[in-house]
């Protein structure tokens, strides 16, 4: 029995460690070849792919860098003949300072806009050719419930991942043209290294609020995302965009 993504190849961003590393190696269980980016080391989450017979190479990527994007769309074409999937992972969380609004620093303002907003700009520039080559593709976004529900204190981390949908819903339309869908998802807070690191001390309490706010009332898991992400990736949503 063949994978659902079974003769696809797909790019993780932030593939290093928690939902980048849980994407790839889900995507590659599937059939899919990986790349995986990451500004840090992906050899454990190219390891893992290869010890279960998967495909994947680790390219070094710095979202907000278009050169390294460019690169990263480049090694991908090169080893693996073409790019279907984009799965726009990374992103400024884990060591953010959580603040009031008007005590944000400005300096980590804008790096939280450079890897969260221009970053997933940019690394669809770099795929775009390649998918519009191939007559189709699947863009998928992560975004957060913090871009609608709202986070207090991480205004910048809210207002990037409000950014992302934005950035989708007009992708979607610009790109349906060549084929190409593109989509968000938009989950509670899952409980990666990130986020342990983004609520520290406060984390069993920040878990608990979490979780009795929700109606399905458990703090996610990173593979409890993994299923929306394939079917978003496979031909099963190929009438699903925006």
């Amino acid at each position: 029995m063949t994978g659902q993504l079974e003769n696809k190849v797909a790019v993780v961003t932030g593939a290093a460690r928690g939902l980048g590393r849980e994407y790839a190696q889900r995507m590659a269980a599937e059939g899919a070849a990986v790349v995986c980016g990451d500004i840090n080391d992906c050899a454990d989450t190219v390891a893992a792919i290869e010890a279960g017979g998967g495909r994947a190479i680790s390219v070094s990527l710095n979202v907000a860098d278009m050169e390294s994007c460019a690169a990263m769309a480049a090694a991908a074409t090169e080893t693996f003949g073409t790019i279907d999937i984009l799965v726009n992972n990374a992103a400024l969380y884990g060591g953010l300072q959580s603040a009031k609004f008007d005590d944000l620093d400005p300096d980590e303002w804008r790096q939280v806009l450079d890897v969260n907003v221009t970053g997933v700009w940019q690394c669809c520039k770099a795929v775009a050719p390649a998918m519009r080559a191939g007559k189709q593709g699947s863009i998928i976004n992560i975004s957060s419930l913090a871009a609608v529900y709202g986070l207090p204190y991480a205004l910048h981390y809210s207002m990037s991942k409000a950014a992302v949908i934005g950035i989708t819903r007009s992708l979607a339309r610009e790109l349906g043209r060549d084929w190409i869908r593109v989509n968000a998802v938009a989950p509670s807070a899952v409980m990666t290294e990130g986020t342990e690191e983004f609520f520290g001390d406060k984390l069993e309490r920040a878990k608990s609020i979490i979780a009795d706010n929700q109606t399905l009332k458990r703090n996610l898991k990173p593979g409890d995302l993994s299923g929306t992400i394939i079917y978003l990736a496979s031909d099963a949503s190929k009438f699903v965009t925006g």
